[in-house]
Parts: C-alpha cells; sequence; structure tokens
C-alpha cells in the first residue's frame, strides 16, 4: 500500500489531464432519497480517465525508449489516452483496437495522431498482437490497466475526491473492465478512509471481476458482451485482482437496460451523454441502493467516459425508459370485432403511450403489441392485473429480449385472405399517415370519431418524444360510406397523407 500512495502522490498526470469537478447530481439525489455526486472523468481532454494512467505510464519512459515509439491495445479510451500522451511527448504510438470499436473512438485515436490497428473483436485479441508487434518491432508496450504506473495514474482520482469531498462519502461506485480504475482509487481511498466503501460496477455480460473475486482467483470469461465496450475484458488484471481482493468492498452487476437508463439520468442532471461504460458505475449506484435499501447516504459515482457513438443513442433511448422500470410492453388480445380496440384505449385512457401496433388477422381474436409508461414496477404489475379483470388476455413482456429488440419493430404482414375479399366487393383497405398533437386524449378522440361499422385493420403508434405523435392506420372503408370518410378526414382536424399507392404498403403490409 505505501508503495502505491508513494506513486500516486508523485504522478505526473496534471501535465495532461486536468482536476476534473466533483458534481452534485439534484435530480438523482431527489428521487433515490441520497446524496449522490458525479465524478466528472467525461470533462478530460479526451473524455475519459484514461488518459491519467497512460501519461503517468508514458513520461516515466527514457529517451530512448520514446524514440522506438510505444504500442498499446485498446478498446478506445486507452488508445486516445496514449495517442494524446505521445503526442505531448513527441513519440510513435501504434493502437490495436479491436473491429467492434466505436467509429467515434477510432477516429479520435487517428485525430490525435495515433496508428490505428483493427484486428480482433476483444480487448484479449488485440493485446495478443500488440504483444506480439512490440517483441518484433521494439515497442514499448503500454498496458491498460495491469502495470503499476497505470494504476497509481488512475488512483489520482481518488485523491481528487477526498480533497473536494467535505466529508467522507459513504460509498464510491466505480466501473469495472481490467480493474485499473478502481484498482488506483481503492488503494489511495482506503489508506485515508477505512469506513468509505469502494464498490465495483460490470455488465451482467461482462463480470470477470465478480466471478473472479467469488472464486478467489482470476477467472478468463469464455466470451464478453460488447455494449459496454470500454468495459469488455475477458480477464482481470493481476496487480488489478491482489489489491481488488484487498480494497474493494463488493461487486454489482447490471444489465443493459439498467446502463441506459443511468445514461439518460446523467443526461437529465448534466446534460452530458455519457457512453455505456462511462455510466456504469451510476447504474450500479441505483442498483445497489434498491438491493441494500441504501437512504440518507453520501454516494460518489464515478462517471468515467463519454465517447460515445451518436449511431447508439436511438436504442439507448429506447432501453432507458424500461431500464427504469417506466415502460411496459404488452401483448394484449381483444375480439376482433368492430369496436373492440376502442373499448381497449377506453381502459388505458390517461395513460401516454409509447407504442401501439395491430394488424388485422384471421380468427376471431387479435394481439396488440402496446408500449404504455407506467410509475414503477408495482404500477406495471397493477396495470396488467386491471388489463385481465376488464377480460382482456395480456402477456407482459417488458423483460423479453427477443420483443424489446425486434418485435416492436416487426409488427406487420398481409391482410387476410377473407378481408381481402371483402375489400374486393364492398370495401376498400385505406392507408394513410397521421400526425396529431401529443397530448392526453390525442388519440382517443381519433378513436371515438371513428363509425362503429368501419374497420381499422393496421395501426401503429411510436412516440418520437416530439410534440406530435405520428400513426400509420389502415381502415376498411364500404364504398358507399367513402364521402362520409371525406368528412371524417377533413373534420378530424390532424395533418393526414394517403399512402395507398406507397411501395412499402404494396411490398410488406
Amino acid at each position: 500500500m505505501t508503495d502505491y500512495l508513494q506513486r500516486i502522490l508523485r504522478a505526473r498526470v496534471y501535465d495532461i489531464a486536468r482536476e476534473t469537478p466533483l458534481d452534485p447530481a439534484p435530480n438523482l439525489s431527489r428521487r433515490l432519497n441520497n446524496k449522490i455526486w458525479l465524478k466528472r472523468e467525461d470533462l478530460q481532454p479526451a473524455f475519459s480517465f484514461k488518459l491519467r494512467g497512460a501519461y503517468n505510464r508514458m513520461v516515466q519512459l527514457s529517451k530512448a525508449d520514446l524514440r522506438r515509439g510505444v504500442i498499446a491495445s485498446s478498446a478506445g479510451n486507452h488508445g486516445q489516452g496514449v495517442a494524446l500522451s505521445a503526442r505531448r511527448l513527441g513519440c510513435r504510438a501504434v493502437i490495436v483496437m479491436p473491429k467492434t470499436t466505436p467509429e467515434v473512438k477510432v477516429r479520435a485515436v487517428r485525430d490525435l495522431g495515433g496508428e490505428v490497428v483493427l484486428h480482433g473483436e476483444t480487448y484479449d485479441e488485440c493485446s495478443a498482437k500488440a504483444q506480439k508487434r512490440c517483441k518484433a518491432e521494439g515497442f514499448t508496450y503500454i498496458h491498460p490497466f495491469d502495470d503499476p504506473e497505470v494504476i497509481a495514474g488512475q488512483g489520482t482520482i481518488g485523491m481528487e475526491i477526498m480533497r473536494q469531498s467535505k466529508e467522507p462519502p459513504d460509498a464510491i461506485y466505480v466501473a469495472v473492465g481490467g480493474g485499473g480504475l478502481i484498482a488506483g482509487i481503492s488503494v489511495y481511498v482506503k489508506q485515508l478512509w477505512p469506513e468509505t466503501q469502494v464498490v465495483g460496477v460490470e455488465p451482467v455480460d461482462a463480470d470477470a471481476m465478480t466471478q473472479s473475486l467469488h472464486r478467489g482467483h482470476r477467472i478468463e470469461l469464455a466470451q464478453v458482451g460488447l455494449f459496454a465496450d470500454g468495459v469488455a475484458v475477458r480477464k482481470v488484471g493481476e496487480h488489478t485482482f491482489e489489491l481488488a481482493q484487498r480494497y474493494v468492498d463488493r461487486m454489482v452487476i447490471v444489465d443493459t437496460d439498467a446502463i441506459c437508463a443511468a445514461i439518460k439520468d446523467v443526461f437529465e442532471d448534466t446534460r452530458s451523454i455519457l457512453e455505456p461504460a462511462g455510466a456504469l458505475a451510476i447504474a450500479g449506484l441505483k442498483k445497489d441502493i434498491a438491493d441494500q435499501n441504501i437512504q440518507g447516504k453520501r454516494l460518489v459515482g464515478v462517471a468515467c467516459g463519454a465517447n460515445m457513438n451518436f449511431e447508439r443513442l436511438r436504442f439507448i433511448a429506447e432501453r432507458a425508459e424500461l431500464g427504469e422500470k417506466r415502460e411496459a410492453m404488452l401483448a394484449v388480445e381483444i375480439p376482433e370485432t368492430a369496436g373492440s380496440l376502442r373499448v381497449l384505449c377506453e381502459r388505458l385512457h390517461g395513460r401516454s403511450f409509447t407504442e401501439f401496433s395491430y394488424r388485422m388477422t384471421e380468427g376471431c381474436r387479435a394481439q396488440i403489441f402496446v408500449g404504455v409508461r407506467v410509475n414503477d414496477e408495482h404500477d406495471r404489475v397493477a396495470l396488467v392485473q386491471e388489463l385481465l379483470n376488464c377480460g382482456f388476455p395480456c402477456l407482459d413482456l417488458s423483460d423479453n429480449e427477443l420483443a424489446k429488440v425486434h418485435l416492436r419493430h416487426m409488427v406487420g404482414g398481409r391482410l387476410p385472405a377473407q378481408a381481402r375479399r371483402a375489400c374486393a366487393g364492398d370495401c376498400n383497405e385505406l392507408v394513410y399517415r397521421f400526425e396529431f398533437p401529443e397530448r392526453p386524449g390525442a388519440l382517443m378522440n381519433f378513436v371515438n370519431a371513428f363509425r362503429p361499422n368501419w374497420s381499422i385493420s393496421i395501426f401503429h403508434y411510436r412516440n418520437h418524444g416530439a410534440d406530435v405523435g405520428r400513426i400509420v392506420i389502415g381502415v376498411l372503408i364500404p364504398k358507399a360510406e367513402m364521402d362520409c370518410w371525406s368528412h371524417f378526414l377533413n373534420d378530424l382536424g390532424y395533418l393526414f397523407w394517403e399512402e395507398n399507392d406507397n411501395p412499402a404498403y404494396s411490398l410488406f403490409l
């Protein structure tokens, strides 16, 4: 411990890094009934804590080592730290990155002057490639986590938290990949604040440290999930594991939905968007509060990175509400009769929909795919029971991965043969897009204005977070009532577009 304390105290991270703020998180604090602070490592020059350890290791290299250059394996953030440090020190840097690395991180390394080599799909494959080149070409290998000087560089975060806190926090939550960050923070904090708990957080599909601590030795995962790519490590470090055994109080594992919810939480408090690994500690903090029934405590979450691919935001936004237990995804069965959809909407009156999908089918029963906002898990359970009590068979799909990732985008299909025959005779199937004000009651106004003898054959609505709602609707209208239908469209007062000639309709619906 003394050796690491000395290393941390003399670490030269501030040649390149900045002391990041310890910001209060008022929304999270109020909602979770604890005093919560965020250690804002996302505000570093490379948007991650990793440059601390990389620079502290590289600044101690000899001039001969710097002339030969350095090489590193990285999922992104460590690579940026090495590249930025190399530019500061005037040496060559080769960064071996997984082919799955988000483009924003690859581009950032190149922009900083690093030579990027894309290889394999995981950190471990990159590490083997980098170390092979290291021996062949005389580079110095800069390990992303299992190096005492890298660990010491990351430990300066613990030193800053101590300096910035008016009194010791009750717990500090730290994301864990290879373990360098939590090793550095814990070895410093535990020497001076032994009562402060240090809690590690890992994704459920990349929990190498959790399993290693449980078994008492380092284990290697057969595979790791890549959503939180910054911590996608199959085997933790030797030095980091030893320090974690001595100084880490416990581990928490979280799923993808919880990480997405944490990204949203931090955005609401800071207007900054963390990457999945960067929000991992906050997701673990929230889960630990729920699991341990923690109240009235002083808690710190290390927001450790913000190198987010913009394309991921759509997925994260969809999963955040599920992660907060504020959305229910339900399969609801209704009679395939005129007016039954209206009855269901009346039962859900007052609730905000996130999704509503229906396609007419053969038979006497129809399945509606519904996303609806709820207050919490108890409210979700109560809603399901309410629908069952009203005679609507209902299946909760909120924890169904197939439904969450795929089904909500797949509801559709062609009109059943019996309905097609009706269309060829007395009815037309007409397809429209509508925009209506995104406010409670707008959907009910639409349904209530519908004539009882008109049948809805397609209905799809998704909440896009805008001030207008958008739906696609298919209707079966008797030819004799086409004038009435035209009056309905004009009187409704919503913008609409006819889509009968749209090739997407003819090909898929």
